[in-house]
């Protein structure tokens, strides 16, 4: 090999080198430009990515959510079969979101509501508000007053989980009361 030749060999590998990293980093950044993907780690760090599974079909969320307001055994053989319908929401129009424990929730059902906390559930000062836990409800109103007025699922106020939950919130239903609180729904489409 001539000298000619051995510089263009090295000076063609060593640019290689320098600029492969920028190449790949670049493929690899256009191959993670979902949005779910934004605020992951540099792909380098991270070998493996699972691609984003399906999103749960709508009718099986709906089935959830009504199968919450009352069937507790029908919430139990769904959650076997697909465990993060505990976090899904199924929108019945115009934002109005309700999730399976939502639904426990304003119709007063507790040992539906306390099977998906016990679950994992995301529970809600609504939900709270039905199981008369006043020494959670009332330290939340007291830190952000305004939330009083805030409308859970279908426009069912604070007041009316309160009323749902029984005896169990009556003292949450007089101290609602006593802050100013009268509706118990409030249209909100």
């Amino acid at each position: 090999m001539n000298r000619k030749k051995f510089l263009t060999a090295t000076t063609g590998g060593l640019s290689g080198l320098l600029f492969a990293p920028s190449i790949l980093h670049a493929g690899t950044t256009a191959a993670l430009s979902h949005p779910a993907t934004e605020f992951l780690p540099d792909p380098f760090l991270m070998p493996t990515l699972r691609p984003d599974p399906e999103p749960y079909k709508l009718e099986l969320v709906k089935e959830f959510v009504i199968a919450g307001h009352g069937n507790l055994s029908k919430v139990q053989s769904m959650l076997k079969d697909y465990p993060n319908l505990l976090f899904s929401k199924f929108d019945w129009g115009s934002g109005d979101f309700e999730a399976g424990i939502e639904g426990a929730g304003h119709v007063g059902n507790k040992e539906i509501a306390q099977f998906l906390i016990d679950a994992g559930s995301r529970v809600t000062l609504f939900v709270l508000a039905m199981l008369g836990r006043t020494e959670l409800v009332r330290p939340v109103l007291e830190a952000y007053p305004k939330l009083i007025f805030a409308n859970g699922p279908h426009g069912f106020t604070l007041l009316h989980h309160a009323k749902a939950g029984g005896k169990e919130g009556e003292e949450l239903y007089a101290y609602l009361q006593d802050k100013g609180l009268k509706e118990d729904w409030v249209k909100i489409k």
